[in-house]
């Protein structure tokens, strides 16, 4: 049967569902799975119909919402499901976030990366590699000055795994660090003065660069507002490693084309991939990625190993790391 791999044997053990192209390298990791463990892979709603009665766990790799609800929907006993990913917007279907089963994800498994992409951003744009690279295609010898990080201020919007990593090497340059988040109280040290959201502006004018990473829910779409681009400094940064509707997109590419703020770095957009012809890539103070500032050597073996050791507290009994807070929708 295709997408069927080892171990099914619905007597006993604990049966996972894995929603998942069943070709995929990174389903070799599964092997570390406890010994009983009874895995069905696949994207077809065939292969699960007949053992989702008997379902345990579902771990979605990827996939659509569609595919997802309908599979959570097929199993009646389901006890925990997974998401591969940090973020968990391709999770948040009514029947999961009514019903008493937990949710967890892929937090923390992506921030050191992302946290080095921003580090690398605020580089670009300190040491203008732009116009480094430029007169190297010229053939032009012209020395300039540059700036340095130390001593500069960032602005972190979003202070989870992402933001407090990005917040130790911020410090490791010697940079002043502020941040915003809903638990003012809360502090790793890190951070020079801790925000609440209704503070925004005052960040955002304060800060050299802003860096978001936010998570993609209801109450974070747009709240990087065209009011709290506007308070930005004329030679201001915005960093983007979150989710792109975290920002008024329009109102960025106006004041980017306008020369109000100095520039952007953004791994993420609105609508990806980014279509052909849009503004972003013909400005010359913009640095795009394509969402894959995390695509490192074993990002994605890495994020399934996390589920397989969560897998073994689970069935130890144990309580689960990265619980998600489904009304919070992180």
């Amino acid at each position: 049967m295709p997408g069927l791999r080892v171990r099914l044997d619905l007597m006993s053990g604990i049966n996972l569902f894995v929603l998942a192209n069943p070709t995929a390298s990174f389903l070799k990791v599964l092997d570390g799975l406890p010994g009983g463990t009874n895995i069905l892979v696949g994207r077809e709603m065939e292969l699960f119909e007949r053992a989702a009665p008997e379902a345990d766990v579902i771990i979605n790799c990827n996939q659509p919402m569609e595919l997802f609800q309908k599979l959570f929907n097929m199993c009646p006993k389901v006890r925990w499901v997974h998401s591969l990913s940090a973020g968990v917007e391709s999770s948040m279907f009514p029947e999961l976030i009514a019903s008493p089963v937990p949710l967890t994800n892929g937090r923390g498994m992506f921030s050191r990366s992302l946290s080095e992409f921003v580090m690398g951003s605020a580089l670009f744009f300190s040491k203008d590699m732009r116009r480094l690279v430029n007169q190297q295609d010229q053939g032009v010898w012209q020395q300039f000055d540059s700036e340095e990080l130390a001593g500069k201020t960032m602005g972190i919007i979003g202070y989870g795994s992402i933001g407090s990593t990005t917040a130790k090497l911020a410090k490791a340059f010697g940079m002043r660090v502020l941040a915003i988040r809903r638990k003012t109280s809360v502090s790793d040290g890190l951070v020079d003065q801790m925000f609440a959201p209704e503070s925004l502006n005052t960040l955002m004018s304060e800060s050299d660069y802003v860096v978001v990473s936010l998570p993609n829910t209801p109450g974070t779409k747009g709240f990087v507002s065209k009011e709290a681009i506007a308070a930005m400094k004329s030679t201001a940064v915005i960093i983007n490693v979150g989710r792109g509707a975290a920002i008024d997109e329009p109102a960025l590419i106006a004041a980017l084309q306008g020369g109000k703020i100095r520039g952007a770095s953004l791994d993420v957009f609105v609508q990806e991939p980014l279509p052909a012809g849009h503004a972003f890539f013909s400005m010359p103070n913009v640095l795009l990625s394509p969402h894959s500032a995390d695509h490192v050597p074993g990002w994605i073996e890495g994020a399934m190993q996390f589920f397989v050791d969560n897998f073994k507290r689970f069935a130890d009994g144990k309580p689960l790391e990265n619980v998600v807070d489904k009304t919070a929708g992180y």
